[in-house]
């Protein structure tokens, strides 16, 4: 018997049975899929001679985060490879606002479109720079993170912190409008702030495009050399060799409990795996409250919570094998990792209202991954290993072009899905399609199939706008690993601090587990003790 059973064995998973696997524990990872990884994985599928990331790719958080930098992958394998520019935001008019890990190339990029706006940008990396310490803490740590907190706290009111509060909690239009005169600083803020499901005009999304744009300043958008799923053996094989096992194909149908406690899992072949200690569920919040707990085991208002439960947008992504590089009308594009394809601000704007009135975008705003260009061992010399995803509504009422996609996602939905994702690359790059060796569709059914946390192809275990944020994630109350069920954890991105590749949530219920684990002997041996004294006192 494993002292703990982790459902799921996505970077969250794993990084929490590594760490309980270092406090000494036995752990058992189970998995759905035919291999480990979650989102965090890679295939040929596309073309035998390329490398192609089924999910995520580009991995900020994963580099500036200490959860990850504490287990020390490079020991076990990883290495990181980076574009010659981190982002790029071409417009049609050939103009390109460029982010680059040399803030002065960031600053002069932004200068061609008015100067000055290259010394605004400075002046924000400059904030980052005095606060990053403590914002990292305070984003990695368990919530609430009361010492990050109060040394953040202390920090931003000895240096005007009111003001730089006021600045994050803006919609990222307003954000940009009040920094930037040009059009470039704007476009590097927004296109981050769509990363997730943050509309311009959202409260909140200027500080996550802030914060995103501020990691891909200091960090890059890095890969891992030879695909994303480098990142994901890394993990396994230092799980194992601390003694930690990972079995695929396994899914876990029913957390078992007993006693108010869960005491173990059983999977859908009949099998029952007792946990000793704890089980760890890197699941989606409503799976693990709708389907692995039985309702009885739940409180209601948790359930009831549960119904106003808000996923991030529905993703559509399609991966190309190229036979050379893009064709890009703005020589910096082709340079950069990371390209945001629309042509504006107002189109972003325009975008993001067609999703929230339920229609399938006509000018998708797309995220292009150039990833031959990150890191050359993912294709033939001279050819691109490429990508590109973007958003559309979970519940399609109409098609915003005039195409009649309807949202079944049915094969004819693919593919004037994906020819529309491919026009507007043709946008940007004139002759693009002409490259395309082979192609493969990725929509929002497809995701959710290969990985089912991805449920209807959302991306971030649910929506990252404040008002499922902090204590409000997953559900009003919460924001901390543990659940209704003692012994049962949550540690995937419905948990604090949310999506993205980090390990945070694992991290956190992992060392949430070690704690209660800790208290209960603490209480043991304080009520042996009191038996002994009472014992002593008879006599």
């Amino acid at each position: 018997m494993p002292d703990a059973v982790v459902i799921g064995s996505g970077p969250n998973g794993l990084v929490a049975a590594n760490l309980l696997a270092d406090a000494g524990w036995s752990v058992e990872v189970l998995e759905e899929q035919p291999e480990p990884g979650g989102a965090v994985r890679h295939d040929r599928e596309v073309a035998p001679a390329f490398v192609s990331d089924l999910f995520s790719s580009f991995y900020p958080l994963a580099v500036a985060s200490p959860v990850l930098a504490g287990l020390r992958l490079h020991d076990h394998g990883l290495r990181w490879a980076h574009a010659p520019h981190v982002l790029a935001h071409p417009l049609t008019d050939g103009t390109c606002a460029v982010l680059d890990r040399d803030a002065g190339t960031t600053a002069a990029s932004l200068d061609a479109f008015a100067p000055g706006d290259g010394a605004a940008w400075d002046r924000l990396h400059e904030v980052w720079d005095r606060y990053r310490a403590d914002i990292l803490d305070a984003l990695f740590t368990p919530f609430p993170p009361i010492r990050a907190v109060a040394r953040l706290a202390l920090r931003l009111r000895a240096g005007g912190g009111l003001r730089l509060s006021r600045s994050l909690v803006l919609p990222v239009r307003r954000l940009g409008e009040e920094e930037f005169r040009g059009e470039g600083g704007k476009l590097l803020l927004a296109g981050n702030a769509l990363h997730a499901d943050l509309a311009p005009e959202a409260a909140g999304s200027g500080g996550f495009g802030w914060l995103m744009s501020m990691l891909g300043q200091t960090y890059g958008f890095p890969v891992p050399v030879g695909g994303a799923g480098a990142l994901t053996a890394a993990l396994v094989h230092r799980l194992r060799a601390r003694g930690g096992t990972v079995r695929c194909g396994q899914r876990v149908e029913r957390v078992v409990v007993r006693d108010r406690r869960a005491v173990g899992v059983r999977t859908a072949g009949g099998e029952t795996v007792a946990a000793r200690r704890a089980v760890l569920a890197d699941v989606s919040v409503p799976a693990l409250y709708g389907d692995l707990v039985a309702p009885e085991h739940v409180p209601a208002q948790v359930l009831a919570d549960l119904r106003r439960f808000q996923w991030d947008f529905a993703t559509f992504k399609v991966d190309w094998a190229l036979d050379g590089p893009v064709p890009w009308r703005c020589e910096d594009a082709a340079r950069a990792g990371t390209v945001h394809l629309a042509d504006g601000l107002d189109e972003l704007t325009r975008f993001a209202a067609q999703i929230a009135m339920r229609q399938v975008p006509d000018r998708p705003f797309s995220l292009f991954g150039q990833m031959t260009t990150t890191d050359p061992s993912r294709s033939p010399s001279g050819t691109e290993s490429a990508w590109a995803y973007t958003h559309v509504p979970h519940d399609i009422r109409a098609d915003a072009g005039d195409e009649g996609i309807t949202g079944s996602w049915d094969a004819k939905d693919q593919e004037l899905m994906a020819d529309r994702v491919e026009r507007q690359v043709e946008r940007f790059a004139p002759g693009f399609r002409a490259l395309i060796r082979a192609r493969r569709v990725l929509a929002p059914p497809t995701l959710q199939a290969m990985d089912a946390n991805l449920e209807g192809g959302a991306i971030n275990g649910g929506t990252t706008a404040m008002h499922q944020q902090l204590f409000f994630r997953p559900v009003p109350g919460a924001g901390r690993p543990e659940t209704p069920v003692a012994g049962l954890f949550l540690a995937s991105a419905g948990a604090h601090p949310g999506g993205g590749v980090h390990g945070a949530p694992g991290a956190n219920a992992a060392r949430a587990a070690l704690r209660r684990h800790r208290f209960a002997d603490l209480t043991r041996v304080q009520r042996a003790l009191t038996r002994r004294d009472r014992a002593g006192d008879k006599k």
